[in-house]
Protein backbone atom coordinates (compact mmCIF):
# COMPACT_ATOMS: atom_id res chain seq x y z
CA UNK A 1 0.00 0.00 0.00
CA UNK A 2 1.37 3.26 -1.19
CA UNK A 3 -0.24 4.72 1.89
CA UNK A 4 2.45 4.21 4.20
CA UNK A 5 5.03 6.08 2.09
CA UNK A 6 3.80 9.61 3.00
CA UNK A 7 2.75 8.21 6.83
CA UNK A 8 6.38 7.00 7.34
CA UNK A 9 7.52 9.95 5.83
CA UNK A 10 5.85 12.12 7.64
CA UNK A 11 6.06 10.83 11.22
CA UNK A 12 1.84 9.66 11.00
CA UNK A 13 1.02 7.87 13.54
CA UNK A 14 -2.02 6.22 12.19
CA UNK A 15 -4.85 6.70 9.34
CA UNK A 16 -8.55 5.28 10.65
CA UNK A 17 -11.03 4.53 7.60
CA UNK A 18 -14.42 4.43 9.33
CA UNK A 19 -17.83 2.97 7.40
CA UNK A 20 -21.29 2.36 8.63
CA UNK A 21 -23.06 0.51 5.76
CA UNK A 22 -26.36 1.46 6.73
CA UNK A 23 -26.25 4.98 6.92
CA UNK A 24 -23.76 5.84 4.42
CA UNK A 25 -20.47 6.58 6.71
CA UNK A 26 -17.05 7.18 4.88
CA UNK A 27 -15.19 8.68 7.06
CA UNK A 28 -11.17 9.39 7.16
CA UNK A 29 -9.66 10.05 10.82
CA UNK A 30 -6.15 10.75 10.15
CA UNK A 31 -3.80 10.92 13.77
CA UNK A 32 -0.36 13.24 12.99
CA UNK A 33 0.89 13.09 16.44
CA UNK A 34 -0.53 12.67 20.10
CA UNK A 35 2.54 13.30 21.80
CA UNK A 36 2.08 16.71 23.26
CA UNK A 37 -1.77 15.44 24.12
CA UNK A 38 -4.47 13.60 22.44
CA UNK A 39 -4.94 15.04 18.62
CA UNK A 40 -7.77 17.61 18.79
CA UNK A 41 -9.11 18.19 15.04
CA UNK A 42 -12.28 19.14 12.86
CA UNK A 43 -14.30 16.74 10.73
CA UNK A 44 -14.33 18.07 7.18
CA UNK A 45 -17.94 17.05 5.18
CA UNK A 46 -17.39 17.38 1.44
CA UNK A 47 -18.84 15.98 -1.05
CA UNK A 48 -16.40 16.97 -3.52
CA UNK A 49 -13.03 14.35 -3.54
CA UNK A 50 -12.84 12.43 -7.00
CA UNK A 51 -11.07 9.48 -5.24
CA UNK A 52 -10.92 8.11 -2.09
CA UNK A 53 -7.01 8.59 -2.67
CA UNK A 54 -7.55 12.59 -2.41
CA UNK A 55 -9.09 12.27 0.86
CA UNK A 56 -6.39 10.37 2.25
CA UNK A 57 -4.04 13.16 0.95
CA UNK A 58 -6.09 16.06 2.12
CA UNK A 59 -6.68 13.94 6.04
CA UNK A 60 -2.98 13.44 5.76
CA UNK A 61 -2.36 17.22 5.10
CA UNK A 62 -4.73 18.55 7.76
CA UNK A 63 -3.56 16.13 10.78
CA UNK A 64 -0.18 17.26 10.46
CA UNK A 65 -1.01 20.92 10.12
CA UNK A 66 -3.05 20.55 13.42
CA UNK A 67 0.14 19.22 15.30
CA UNK A 68 1.95 22.12 14.05
CA UNK A 69 -1.10 24.41 15.36
CA UNK A 70 -1.55 23.20 18.70
CA UNK A 71 2.00 22.80 19.33
CA UNK A 72 2.66 26.53 18.03
CA UNK A 73 -0.63 28.07 19.98
CA UNK A 74 1.09 26.12 23.30
CA UNK A 75 -1.72 23.54 23.71
CA UNK A 76 -1.32 20.00 25.78
CA UNK A 77 -2.86 18.65 21.64
CA UNK A 78 -1.56 16.79 19.16
CA UNK A 79 -2.74 16.84 15.69
CA UNK A 80 -5.65 15.05 13.86
CA UNK A 81 -8.63 15.24 11.16
CA UNK A 82 -11.45 13.87 9.78
CA UNK A 83 -12.89 13.57 6.75
CA UNK A 84 -16.37 12.62 5.78
CA UNK A 85 -16.98 11.92 2.15
CA UNK A 86 -20.87 12.44 1.73
CA UNK A 87 -23.05 10.00 0.04
CA UNK A 88 -24.41 11.43 -3.88
CA UNK A 89 -27.75 12.31 -3.38
CA UNK A 90 -30.45 12.36 -0.61
CA UNK A 91 -29.20 11.16 3.16
CA UNK A 92 -30.14 10.88 6.61
CA UNK A 93 -27.86 13.44 7.81
CA UNK A 94 -28.34 13.09 11.73
CA UNK A 95 -27.58 9.22 11.54
CA UNK A 96 -24.77 9.70 9.93
CA UNK A 97 -23.40 11.95 12.42
CA UNK A 98 -24.74 9.48 15.08
CA UNK A 99 -22.75 7.14 13.52
CA UNK A 100 -19.84 9.39 13.10
CA UNK A 101 -19.86 9.85 16.69
CA UNK A 102 -20.05 6.26 17.47
CA UNK A 103 -16.80 5.79 14.98
CA UNK A 104 -15.03 8.48 16.87
CA UNK A 105 -16.00 6.75 20.36
CA UNK A 106 -14.60 3.61 19.51
CA UNK A 107 -10.54 5.41 18.94
CA UNK A 108 -10.30 6.13 22.53
CA UNK A 109 -9.89 9.51 23.07
CA UNK A 110 -6.97 9.71 21.05
CA UNK A 111 -8.61 11.63 18.73
CA UNK A 112 -11.02 14.23 19.64
CA UNK A 113 -13.20 15.96 16.88
CA UNK A 114 -14.63 19.02 16.14
CA UNK A 115 -16.30 21.68 13.36
CA UNK A 116 -14.51 22.30 9.93
CA UNK A 117 -15.87 22.99 6.51
CA UNK A 118 -19.46 21.24 5.48
CA UNK A 119 -19.89 20.53 9.33
CA UNK A 120 -21.80 22.45 11.96
CA UNK A 121 -22.24 22.58 15.97
CA UNK A 122 -25.70 20.70 15.01
CA UNK A 123 -23.78 18.16 13.46
CA UNK A 124 -21.54 17.84 16.02
CA UNK A 125 -23.99 17.57 18.64
CA UNK A 126 -25.84 14.51 16.90
CA UNK A 127 -21.98 12.81 17.06
CA UNK A 128 -21.70 13.89 20.61
CA UNK A 129 -24.89 11.81 21.58
CA UNK A 130 -22.19 8.84 20.63
CA UNK A 131 -19.37 10.19 21.78
CA UNK A 132 -17.32 12.50 24.70
CA UNK A 133 -14.78 12.88 22.46
CA UNK A 134 -16.85 15.71 20.26
CA UNK A 135 -16.42 19.66 21.09
CA UNK A 136 -17.48 22.56 19.58
CA UNK A 137 -21.08 22.07 20.85
CA UNK A 138 -23.85 23.87 20.72
CA UNK A 139 -24.12 25.23 24.01
CA UNK A 140 -20.94 25.01 24.88
CA UNK A 141 -18.04 26.95 22.84
CA UNK A 142 -20.34 26.63 20.31
CA UNK A 143 -19.10 27.87 16.54
CA UNK A 144 -14.99 28.29 16.39
CA UNK A 145 -14.98 30.64 13.87
CA UNK A 146 -15.34 34.14 15.42
CA UNK A 147 -12.04 32.95 17.43
CA UNK A 148 -10.32 31.79 14.52
CA UNK A 149 -11.32 35.13 12.67
CA UNK A 150 -10.05 37.09 15.49
CA UNK A 151 -6.82 35.25 15.91
CA UNK A 152 -6.01 36.03 11.88
CA UNK A 153 -6.52 39.96 12.10
CA UNK A 154 -4.24 39.76 15.67
CA UNK A 155 -1.90 37.94 13.15
CA UNK A 156 -2.44 40.83 10.61
CA UNK A 157 -1.74 43.35 13.29
CA UNK A 158 1.68 41.76 13.69
CA UNK A 159 2.28 41.41 10.28
CA UNK A 160 1.35 44.98 9.87
CA UNK A 161 4.03 46.05 12.60
CA UNK A 162 6.86 44.08 10.84
CA UNK A 163 5.87 45.54 7.49
CA UNK A 164 5.09 48.90 7.94
CA UNK A 165 6.16 49.75 11.76
CA UNK A 166 2.75 49.68 13.09
CA UNK A 167 0.04 47.29 14.62
CA UNK A 168 -3.24 49.27 13.57
CA UNK A 169 -4.70 48.33 10.27
CA UNK A 170 -6.34 51.47 9.78
CA UNK A 171 -6.57 51.92 5.65
CA UNK A 172 -4.18 48.78 5.24
CA UNK A 173 -5.50 47.86 1.58
CA UNK A 174 -6.54 43.89 2.28
CA UNK A 175 -8.09 41.62 -0.27
CA UNK A 176 -9.80 38.33 1.35
CA UNK A 177 -10.56 35.47 -0.97
CA UNK A 178 -13.74 33.39 0.41
CA UNK A 179 -16.16 35.08 3.13
CA UNK A 180 -17.61 31.77 4.29
CA UNK A 181 -17.53 30.37 8.08
CA UNK A 182 -14.56 32.65 8.73
CA UNK A 183 -13.91 34.89 6.06
CA UNK A 184 -16.63 36.65 6.79
CA UNK A 185 -16.24 37.40 10.69
CA UNK A 186 -12.52 38.18 9.67
CA UNK A 187 -13.81 41.23 7.22
CA UNK A 188 -16.32 42.19 10.25
CA UNK A 189 -12.99 42.05 12.46
CA UNK A 190 -10.48 43.97 9.58
CA UNK A 191 -13.59 46.57 9.05
CA UNK A 192 -13.60 47.29 13.06
CA UNK A 193 -10.08 48.06 12.49
CA UNK A 194 -10.44 50.13 9.49
CA UNK A 195 -9.02 48.74 7.11
CA UNK A 196 -9.68 48.87 3.17
CA UNK A 197 -11.15 45.88 1.89
CA UNK A 198 -11.77 43.91 -1.05
CA UNK A 199 -13.63 40.19 -1.21
CA UNK A 200 -14.48 37.46 -3.65
CA UNK A 201 -16.61 34.09 -3.06
CA UNK A 202 -18.20 31.84 -5.29
CA UNK A 203 -21.48 32.49 -2.98
CA UNK A 204 -23.13 35.89 -4.44
CA UNK A 205 -25.09 36.55 -1.19
CA UNK A 206 -21.96 36.12 1.04
CA UNK A 207 -20.35 39.09 -1.13
CA UNK A 208 -23.49 41.32 -1.03
CA UNK A 209 -23.62 40.84 2.57
CA UNK A 210 -19.74 41.88 2.69
CA UNK A 211 -20.46 44.55 0.54
CA UNK A 212 -23.37 45.88 2.89
CA UNK A 213 -22.61 45.39 5.84
CA UNK A 214 -18.99 45.98 6.21
CA UNK A 215 -18.04 48.42 2.96
CA UNK A 216 -16.13 45.64 0.99
CA UNK A 217 -15.66 45.69 -3.13
CA UNK A 218 -16.74 42.74 -5.02
CA UNK A 219 -14.60 41.76 -7.29
CA UNK A 220 -13.99 38.21 -9.10
CA UNK A 221 -10.95 35.93 -8.03
CA UNK A 222 -8.88 36.45 -11.08
CA UNK A 223 -8.99 39.86 -10.22
CA UNK A 224 -8.48 39.98 -6.68
CA UNK A 225 -5.47 37.69 -7.21
CA UNK A 226 -3.77 40.25 -9.43
CA UNK A 227 -4.89 43.37 -7.56
CA UNK A 228 -2.24 45.82 -5.77
CA UNK A 229 -2.49 46.09 -2.36
CA UNK A 230 -1.10 44.95 0.93
CA UNK A 231 -2.18 42.25 2.59
CA UNK A 232 -3.64 38.76 0.67
CA UNK A 233 -6.20 36.50 2.92
CA UNK A 234 -6.83 33.35 1.50
CA UNK A 235 -9.95 32.11 3.60
CA UNK A 236 -11.05 29.26 1.38
CA UNK A 237 -9.71 26.03 0.68
CA UNK A 238 -6.53 24.90 0.38
CA UNK A 239 -4.08 25.58 -2.28
CA UNK A 240 -4.86 29.62 -2.90
CA UNK A 241 -1.32 29.87 -3.75
CA UNK A 242 0.13 27.79 -6.89
CA UNK A 243 1.57 27.72 -10.09
CA UNK A 244 -1.65 29.40 -11.66
CA UNK A 245 -1.56 32.00 -8.50
CA UNK A 246 1.55 32.92 -7.38
CA UNK A 247 2.51 35.08 -10.04
CA UNK A 248 -0.17 37.20 -10.03
CA UNK A 249 0.19 38.64 -6.75
CA UNK A 250 0.34 41.95 -6.32
CA UNK A 251 0.93 42.37 -2.47
CA UNK A 252 3.18 42.65 0.37
CA UNK A 253 2.17 39.57 2.80
CA UNK A 254 -0.24 37.01 2.47
CA UNK A 255 -1.95 36.14 5.74
CA UNK A 256 -5.47 34.53 6.20
CA UNK A 257 -7.58 31.66 7.54
CA UNK A 258 -7.13 28.82 5.37
CA UNK A 259 -5.48 25.79 6.01
CA UNK A 260 -2.78 24.83 3.70
CA UNK A 261 -2.39 27.94 1.85
CA UNK A 262 0.92 26.22 -0.37
CA UNK A 263 -0.32 23.66 -2.70
CA UNK A 264 3.30 23.08 -2.35
CA UNK A 265 6.38 23.90 -0.71
CA UNK A 266 8.29 25.52 -2.95
CA UNK A 267 5.54 28.32 -3.40
CA UNK A 268 6.65 29.46 -0.36
CA UNK A 269 9.83 30.15 -1.96
CA UNK A 270 8.35 31.45 -5.45
CA UNK A 271 6.93 34.18 -2.83
CA UNK A 272 9.94 34.85 -1.33
CA UNK A 273 11.41 35.53 -4.50
CA UNK A 274 9.26 37.98 -5.26
CA UNK A 275 9.26 39.98 -1.94
CA UNK A 276 6.10 38.53 -0.71
CA UNK A 277 6.00 38.01 2.76
CA UNK A 278 4.11 34.40 3.77
CA UNK A 279 2.39 34.22 7.31
CA UNK A 280 2.14 30.57 7.51
CA UNK A 281 -1.00 29.27 8.09
CA UNK A 282 -1.27 26.91 10.79
CA UNK A 283 0.26 29.70 13.18
CA UNK A 284 -2.01 32.60 12.28
CA UNK A 285 -5.33 30.53 12.07
CA UNK A 286 -4.75 28.61 15.41
CA UNK A 287 -8.07 31.07 17.40
CA UNK A 288 -10.25 28.30 16.47
CA UNK A 289 -8.82 25.55 17.86
CA UNK A 290 -7.74 27.82 20.96
CA UNK A 291 -11.33 27.73 21.63
CA UNK A 292 -12.48 23.96 21.26
CA UNK A 293 -9.05 23.14 23.14
CA UNK A 294 -10.72 25.71 25.87
CA UNK A 295 -13.91 23.58 25.87
CA UNK A 296 -11.92 20.22 26.46
CA UNK A 297 -11.16 21.67 30.05
CA UNK A 298 -13.97 23.54 30.59
CA UNK A 299 -15.58 26.48 28.47
CA UNK A 300 -14.38 30.03 29.18
CA UNK A 301 -15.02 32.88 26.61
CA UNK A 302 -12.67 35.70 28.27
CA UNK A 303 -9.72 32.81 28.18
CA UNK A 304 -10.82 31.74 24.73
CA UNK A 305 -10.21 34.97 23.37
CA UNK A 306 -7.02 36.14 25.78
CA UNK A 307 -5.57 32.90 24.27
CA UNK A 308 -5.84 33.69 21.02
CA UNK A 309 -4.70 37.18 21.37
CA UNK A 310 -1.50 36.10 21.94
CA UNK A 311 -1.41 34.72 17.93
CA UNK A 312 0.35 38.34 18.01
CA UNK A 313 3.01 37.59 19.76
CA UNK A 314 3.57 34.29 18.22
CA UNK A 315 3.45 35.45 14.72
CA UNK A 316 5.63 38.62 15.80
CA UNK A 317 8.55 36.09 16.85
CA UNK A 318 8.84 34.34 13.76
CA UNK A 319 8.89 37.00 11.72
CA UNK A 320 10.92 38.16 14.05
CA UNK A 321 13.48 34.98 14.29
CA UNK A 322 12.79 34.71 10.47
CA UNK A 323 14.27 38.49 9.56
CA UNK A 324 17.59 37.52 11.87
CA UNK A 325 18.20 34.13 10.97
CA UNK A 326 17.14 34.57 7.05
CA UNK A 327 15.29 31.76 7.10
CA UNK A 328 11.45 31.65 5.62
CA UNK A 329 8.63 32.26 8.15
CA UNK A 330 7.11 29.22 7.43
CA UNK A 331 10.32 27.36 8.08
CA UNK A 332 10.81 28.88 11.28
CA UNK A 333 7.79 27.87 12.10
CA UNK A 334 8.66 24.30 11.49
CA UNK A 335 11.68 24.46 13.73
CA UNK A 336 9.88 25.94 16.48
CA UNK A 337 7.11 22.92 16.26
CA UNK A 338 10.03 20.31 15.70
CA UNK A 339 11.95 21.26 18.74
CA UNK A 340 8.99 21.02 20.80
CA UNK A 341 8.26 17.54 19.36
CA UNK A 342 11.97 16.54 20.13
CA UNK A 343 11.85 18.13 23.29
Amino acid sequence: MTTFTPMLEGGFEALHFLSDAKTGLRALVGVHSTKLGPALGGTRALTTYATEADAVVDVLRLARGMTYKAALAGLPHGGGKAVIMLPAGSFDRQALFESFGRAVDSLGGRYITTEDSGTSPEDLGHAARFTRYAAGLEGASGDPSPVTAFGVARGIEATAKHVWGRSDLEGLRVTVLGVGHVGMPLVAELHKRGAKLWVSDVNAERVAHAVEAYGATAVSADALHAMEADVFAPCALGGAINDATVGKLRVRAVAGAANNQLLEARHGQQLAERGILYVPDYAINAGGLVNVAQEVVGYDREKAYARASTIFDTIAAILDRSRSSGFRPEQVADRLVEEKLAG
